[in-house]
């Protein structure tokens, strides 16, 4: 199998044939990939191309309300915003920090249409032509294998609109007015897709966020996913499918109860099977790994300490890699509390363990 491209090694791991080693694909924090330049990595040389990871190469088109953006403070430790989702959060200067959320604009549905009406709207600043333009071309001719991303569901909902609270309870007791709000989501994202395609822009993957779970449980019951959600994934998977595409959901915490149902779907790939928060990525490739691939599955907590990661790995790997169908990843992203030194190591492990 040499000479294998990055496209051909990710697209016969989706489908769980042959390849010449595991896919390795990943995201480094910004303050991480800071850190590896300190410690000795070059500034012009991806971190991708440094490590020997290939590279992850995706387009999310913009299907939010485009509300103005507000600066409403500002000090020498942080900003709050209003940003185009209408989220105010108070977003601070240190580097790989989590923005607090402080107030969400569509909190009801008394303010649901307007929001819909704008994120309708079109409005070509909504997709990036000139980014595609510049890249598109290189990334085919370096044999990258290229993934649309589109943004629905339970996640954006509760994090970027509602808020948590509030859409747990629109759940049980508004559910109308949650399928409305998945139903628009979706249609927007897959539009925009649609018109990237439609432009002769060829892309192999079609991935989505979807949130499901915290530590422990998933956020709501297998019964809810089924008759409010499911039907959406599964529409993203069918509009993936019938163009040739793979289709890969994220959905970080644990969502292991959710899992009977989400395959129904027909999804191709799970991500990032967060063992932090109970995941158990060998258990999972005994339950399903003959219907699914999975990529990530390593504790991230572990890669600032070399023995135990690599003692993961080892444990991890091989078990994965069987009969094809696993990308190695961390079970989210690389934090900054990797060493370059470290990171050195186990990307030779992984490429050892990972050769077939």
């Amino acid at each position: 199998m040499a000479g294998m491209t990055e496209r051909e090694r990710i697209l016969r791991t989706y489908r769980h044939q042959e390849t010449d080693r595991i896919p390795m694909l990943d995201k480094a924090w910004e303050g991480t990939k800071r850190r590896w330049v300190k410690e000795g990595m070059p500034q012009n040389v991806s971190w991708e191309d440094f490590f020997g990871f290939d590279h992850m190469i995706r387009y999310c088109p913009d299907n939010s309300p485009r509300f103005p953006t507000r600066v409403l403070e500002k000090t020498d430790r942080y900003q709050i915003i209003t940003d185009h989702w209408g989220v105010t959060q108070k977003v601070f200067n240190e580097l790989d920090s989590t923005p607090e959320v402080l107030d969400c604009y569509c909190f009801g549905p008394e303010r649901w249409e307007e929001t819909k009406k704008a994120m309708l709207a079109s409005c070509e600043e909504r997709i990036n032509w000139k980014w595609l333009e510049r890249n598109y071309a290189g990334w085919r001719a370096e044999g990258r294998f290229l993934q649309l991303t589109a943004w629905f569901g339970f996640d954006v909902a509760h994090s970027y609109m509602i808020g948590t609270e509030s859409f747990l309870m629109a759940l049980i007791e508004e559910p109308d007015w949650v399928m409305d709000i998945f139903e628009t989501y979706l249609k927007t994202s897959l539009s925009l897709c649609q018109k990237i395609l439609d432009a002769g822009y060829e892309f192999d993957g079609l991935l989505w966020y979807d949130d499901m779970g915290y530590k422990g449980t998933p956020f709501f019951s297998p019964q809810t996913y089924r008759e409010l959600l499911k039907p959406f994934h599964k529409r993203a998977v069918d509009w993936a499918h019938e163009r040739g595409m793979v289709a890969e959901l994220h959905s970080c915490g644990f969502i292991e109860p959710l899992l009977p149902d989400v395959l129904e779907t027909g999804v191709d790939m799970l991500n990032p099977l967060e063992v932090k928060a109970g995941m158990d990525p060998q258990r999972l490739k005994t339950l399903y790994g003959d219907r699914v691939g999975f990529h990530g599955g390593i504790n991230a907590a572990l890669w600032d300490d070399i023995d135990a990661v690599k003692a993961e790995m080892e444990r991890i790997i091989p078990v994965m890699k069987e009969g094809g169908g696993y990308i190695f990843a961390s079970d989210h992203s690389i934090p900054n509390s990797v060493s370059l030194k470290n990171m050195k190591e186990i990307a030779e492990l992984a490429r050892r363990l990972g050769k077939y």
